[in-house]
């Protein structure tokens, strides 16, 4: 009967436990300009690129001035190193571009980018598998409730996509064009 009210009591202590961690880490990301709207930071500028730090899990607005505004993101849920086939769970690296916009995605809008290219899809083909695709910029899910938008907005979790919450995700997808240069850095 302890057994039964205990195993439950552990899964939710673990559970907050890994939550709170994930908390801790994202919050103590250094943004830049994260306090004004991307339209005032740009002032004028048109965005040259996006840039992305897995490892800072960072993604950046560049102009021809440099950085205008910086996001805080989450990533596929096995974050360390190249995307090499479909299910690894990995968010690719390297250079690629937007190559569509989604405002009717099952996450809060989306942002294509042209993943694989030909040597992601070579390098998944010597390997026998397929290199996958659909990765994407998005919001959050869209049938999350407002907790399971609070808890999916700290921590790794998409199958290899770049995450941001949803207010930001409303500004990138106001200002980017299709055909902006991603880069996306381990």
């Amino acid at each position: 009967m302890k057994f039964k009210i205990l195993l439950p009591l552990i899964i939710i202590a673990a559970g907050l436990a890994w939550a709170l961690d994930n908390y801790l880490s994202y919050k103590n990301i250094e943004t830049i300009n994260s306090e004004i709207p991307l339209k005032q930071a740009l002032d004028g500028e048109q965005i040259s690129k996006i840039r992305v730090y897995k490892s800072k899990r960072i993604l950046e607005i560049l102009t021809s001035k440099g950085v205008a505004k910086s996001y805080k993101i989450a990533l596929g849920r096995e974050p360390e190193g190249h995307k090499e086939v479909q299910g690894d769970g990995k968010t690719p690296e390297g250079n690629y571009t937007i190559n569509g916009k989604n405002p009717n995605s099952a996450y809060h809008l989306n942002l294509g980018i042209s993943y694989p290219n030909k040597a992601d899809v070579a390098h998944a083909k010597s390997l026998g598998k397929s290199a996958g695709g659909d990765i994407k910029i998005h919001g959050l899910p869209n049938k999350f409730s407002y907790l399971g938008q609070s808890i999916a907005a700290f921590g790794d979790w998409t199958e290899g996509c770049i995450a941001l919450v949803n207010d930001d995700m409303d500004e990138l997808f106001e200002h980017v064009k299709i055909g902006t240069p991603i880069e996306i850095l381990p």
